[in-house]
């Protein structure tokens, strides 16, 4: 039988660092869908989430193997780059205004939030498509970094195609 002071654990998911409830409570309180973002090893992930006390419900959603299969995004570039993240976001934003959803609170996880990053360059892509999220402007990578000019030249051709592309299947 164990001795001593009886000790609460902390949540699953908290100790696991998956977690941190008391930014989820906070984002929850807005009433808004979330517009999460997350960069895995490969790809990044752009979903449109809403509260549910059974679970949250996925909205809309796009991914990295989305944009090479319905966007046009070439298939030997990175899925998860700034330009590549920009593009998911402007991917998301457009199918978000197409079903309904006008406005959406950014969601970054536990990821560091430092200006100009990959997150941030998914939410200028959405903010681009018209989907209304509160944001400092001090926090989005330029214009040239968006566009991939800091990776390739014709980088920047893809990115226009496939916004073009978005474009098209969302009218």
């Amino acid at each position: 039988m164990a001795y001593g002071k009886s000790q609460r654990l902390r949540p699953k998911r908290r100790r696991q660092g998956k977690t941190d409830y008391h930014r989820r409570l906070r984002l929850l309180r807005s009433g808004a869908p979330r517009a999460v973002v997350r960069v895995s090893n490969t790809q990044v992930i752009c979903q449109l989430v809403s509260y549910n006390p059974s679970g949250d419900a996925i909205l809309q959603s796009v991914n990295g193997k989305s944009l090479t299969d319905s966007y046009s995004w070439p298939e030997d570039a990175s899925k998860k780059s700034i330009p590549a993240c920009y593009v998911a976001g402007y991917a998301l934003g457009k199918k978000a205004i197409s079903a309904g959803n006008h406005e959406a609170v950014l969601d970054i996880g536990l990821a560091a939030s430092s200006p100009g990053s990959r997150v941030f360059s998914a939410l200028k892509g959405m903010i681009d498509a018209g989907l209304d999220i509160p944001h400092g402007t001090s926090v989005l990578p330029s214009e040239e970094r968006l566009n991939g000019k800091h990776i390739d030249d014709s980088l920047s051709s893809s990115v226009e195609a496939s916004i073009e592309a978005i474009e098209g299947a969302h009218k």
